[in-house]
């Protein structure tokens, strides 16, 4: 009886908490859509690690892209993020080809590139810098439709201490700062 017991209380608290995380979540996307918080992304699939050698920004054929998956992945924001109530957005995008095909195809709203946004992969020294610019951008925004950044993961987990997937998001409350409160992680389903 005591194990019966034990699963069934155990059952419970399972229960009570994923109705606490989708209650935190609906709340993470209220905040979004009243500016208290940004959505900041992880580019869609780009196969491979880091970028090769000969690597030019501005020149797509240098750099790892998004492969059809990705594309496909890109084009699922708009509909996830319109059934959270977001049908417009301000979209700030790294200047890599795969973080702007990302942005492009959510098709959410224009697109404009933050230097802040690239990856830092393969010069690490530039993390403080570009982690600190990149909250000072996002603070001094004026208010208007909700915020959606497209980035890296290293960008992502210097910002947040996330570690995103492909084509994962994380909802950031205002203002940034150094430690920011993480809200809620999001993906297309």
């Amino acid at each position: 009886m005591s194990a019966l017991l034990s699963m069934i209380t155990a059952l419970i608290l399972l229960i009570g908490a994923t109705e606490v995380s989708a209650q935190s979540e609906t709340q993470a996307w209220e905040a979004l859509r009243e500016g208290k918080a940004v959505l900041i992304l992880r580019h869609a699939l780009a196969p491979g690690t880091d970028d090769p050698a000969h690597f030019e920004l501005g020149d797509c054929s240098t750099q790892r892209n998004l492969n059809d998956r990705g594309r496909q992945q890109a084009s699922a924001w708009k509909p996830y993020l319109e059934r959270r109530g977001i049908a417009e957005a301000r979209v700030y995008t790294s200047q890599w080809c795969r973080s702007q095909d990302t942005a492009t195809g959510m098709n959410i709203g224009d697109v404009a590139e933050w230097p802040a946004l690239n990856s830092f992969f393969q010069n690490r020294g530039k993390r403080s810098t570009q982690t600190i610019e990149t909250i000072e951008l996002v603070n001094r925004l004026e208010p208007g439709p909700p915020v959606i950044m497209v980035s890296h993961q290293v960008n992502i987990t210097a910002l947040s201490g996330v570690f995103p997937a492909s084509n994962e998001g994380v909802i950031l409350a205002l203002p940034l700062t150094k430690a920011p409160d993480v809200l809620a992680r999001v993906a297309p389903d």
